[in-house]
Formats: C-alpha cells, structure tokens, sequence
C-alpha cells in the first residue's frame, strides 16, 4: 500500500438570486454562488483533492462546463461520480480535511450536517471528513464577495 494526498481548491463570485448551497446542503442566505452548476466549492474542492492525490486529472477534465448535462447539476452527483472513479482506480478515503472562507454567513451551525452529508457521499465512516469555517476579516474579496474553499485527501492505494 502507497499513500497519496492531494489537494483542491475552488471559489465562486456571491451573487443574488441563487441559492447557497456548501458541502451538500442549503445554507440560508440572501446570496448564492455563480456557477454553471450548484456552485458548491466545498465539493468542488474536495473533488479536485481526490483526482488530484490518485492522479486523475481534475474536476474541469472530469466534468467540463462545455457539457450540457453539468449545467445546475447538484456537486453530490459529481462527488459521487468521483469516488467511483477514485475508488476503481485501486485508491481508499483516509481522510479528508477542508476549510470554507467566507465572512458571511456563519457557518458553524451547518458544520455537522454538512460533514454528515459528505461521509454520505463519500460512503466513509464517521470521523474521515472535517470541516472548518475561517473568514478573511474582511480584507479583499474572498470571504465578502466571494466564497472560497480548500480541501486535502489522503488516500491508500493497492500497489
């Protein structure tokens, strides 16, 4: 068995008129994020870390904006279509650990659902995602005009 970590990173533009949807659940808000689909960057991040740690490209490679059938698509069906494609190249979740940068809104009360709502995804144990919440006090535009999120897996592979 090799270990192998990768690392992901998304951000979307706040806007009104959309829904905020972060680690696979709808956090209230006056403001969601602009994207071609759900505008999750937690999941996006996530993705990104797991394709990158089992060397499988990244998230635009696997699921382009040039594609129709993305369009709106909730980030779960991504996650999910990643694991499968995580999981059948010989590659086990170890751990994952992401941190969401946003000023507003708070993000604490919705931390468990959205851990809950990943290991789902993920079909891990309890304990392998964590989640944190940091601001950029109010210093540029991640964190007020924009919510930004990075995430690292570990992963085992069969070798």
């Amino acid at each position: 068995m090799s270990y192998r970590i990768g690392i992901g990173y998304d951000i979307h533009k706040l806007v009104k008129g959309r829904k905020l949807v972060l680690g696979g659940i709808l956090v209230p808000f006056d403001k969601g994020l602009l994207a071609y689909s759900d505008g999750d960057v937690v999941i996006h991040a996530i993705c990104d870390a797991l394709l990158g740690a089992s060397g499988l490209g990244d998230i635009g490679l696997h699921f382009p904006d040039s594609d129709k059938k993305y369009k709106g698509i909730s980030s779960l069906e991504l996650l999910k279509e990643t694991v499968n494609k995580v999981r059948a190249c010989g590659c086990e979740i170890i751990n994952i650990d992401t941190v969401i940068i946003a000023d507003k809104p708070k993000l604490s009360p919705y931390r468990k659902a959205m851990v809950d709502k990943l290991q789902q995804a993920l079909k891990v144990n309890n304990g392998v995602v964590n989640i944190k919440a940091a601001t950029n006090e109010g210093i540029g535009p991640v964190g007020s005009r924009a919510i930004a999120s990075y995430a690292v897996a570990l992963l085992e592979k069969d070798v």
